[in-house]
């Protein structure tokens, strides 16, 4: 059985971390909404950002390498967004499950070489233990990017994708990342960056409550001539318009992804945090108990020490 001083430090210790745990918990939450602000801010440039790319990918005389589908892609690339730190529950596990069912779907089920990209130091440690081959990786960012650090990973994504096979480049891109649904659910997510889908908010929505299925995921571009109306010229032509306005759309599409899973981080830190600080109160509730009784105990033994010794001295008077 512990001592009192022994059960004393223990409760030091914990009540230290609980502080620490509580104060972690408190500026999660605090960022949480920051990254939610932040991502509703953004939120009229990306509809009116895709109202036009449907405008002009509705066309159906257009003919765009972004918008074509091979029938047998060979090479296919995934962008795997996870966290730089630890101390968010299973927030990196759930999303690296999310990646491993991709790559059971890309290379044993369909047979297609797959290249892999990271953002996250997490993503990074988990594919290096397994001595996986990285594509490229960026970190220092996951629970604050920039739309600097997305037009980064979307403009060598794009370079991927433009380069030929042939050449080392490739025919599709995945994108994993986890959808902020509120701040007790984050849903892991997949969907295919390009070549381009264009589809209703109805069958996105779909999508997105499907989670991390691939085999829900659609491979065929989807236009939806009723969504917009398309009485417009183009200048100087369609192509030209496409050219301009899709490596905006595919840097808008890498940010969103990015500002959702710094959502979802931050969410899952709290609860983790929450969920130590709450570990940590019963434990210093049962420490002090268990202190109490120590305590108790000492104070007996002491009363009956003094009792036995004044039976003694009274019985040799």
């Amino acid at each position: 059985m512990a001592t009192l001083r022994e059960l004393r430090d223990r409760t030091r210790s914990v009540q230290t971390t609980k502080k620490i745990t509580r104060a972690m918990e408190l500026i999660a939450a605090a960022r949480i909404r920051k990254a939610q602000q932040a991502a509703e801010a953004a939120d009229p440039y990306t509809r009116e950002l895709t109202r036009a790319i449907q405008a002009v990918a509705s066309r159906p005389d257009l003919d765009h390498p972004l918008l074509t589908e091979l029938e047998h892609p060979k090479r296919s690339a995934v962008l795997l967004v996870t966290s730089d730190r630890g101390l968010a529950g299973g927030y990196s596990t759930n999303v690296l499950k999310a990646g491993e069912s991709v790559r059971h779907y890309l290379t044993v089920k369909h047979h297609r070489e797959m290249e892999t990209y990271i953002t996250g130091k997490k993503g990074v440690a988990f594919h290096e233990f397994r001595q996986r081959t990285i594509k490229q990786s960026w970190e220092g960012f996951s629970d604050a990017p920039t739309y600097r650090d997305a037009d980064t990973i979307s403009r060598v994504l794009l370079d991927a994708f433009l380069t030929p096979t042939e050449e080392g480049g490739v025919d599709e891109i995945f994108l994993v990342y986890t959808r902020f649904v509120s701040r007790v659910k984050q849903v892991p997510q997949i969907i295919r960056l390009l070549p381009l889908e264009v589809v209703s908010e109805e069958e996105a929505a779909e999508r997105a409550e499907s989670g991390a299925l691939m085999t829900e995921l659609h491979h065929a571009p989807v236009y939806q001539e009723d969504r917009v109306e398309n009485p417009f010229d183009f200048e100087p032509s369609p192509e030209g318009v496409l050219d301009t306005l899709l490596p905006l759309y595919i840097g808008n599409r890498v940010y969103h992804a990015l500002m959702q899973a710094a959502a979802s981080e931050l969410a899952a830190r709290q609860a983790a945090m929450k969920s130590a600080t709450d570990n940590a109160n019963e434990l210093i509730r049962n420490l002090t108990r268990e202190a109490n009784q120590a305590r108790q105990a000492a104070i007996t033994q002491e009363i009956t020490e003094i009792v036995g010794g004044a039976a003694a001295l009274s019985e040799s008077a």
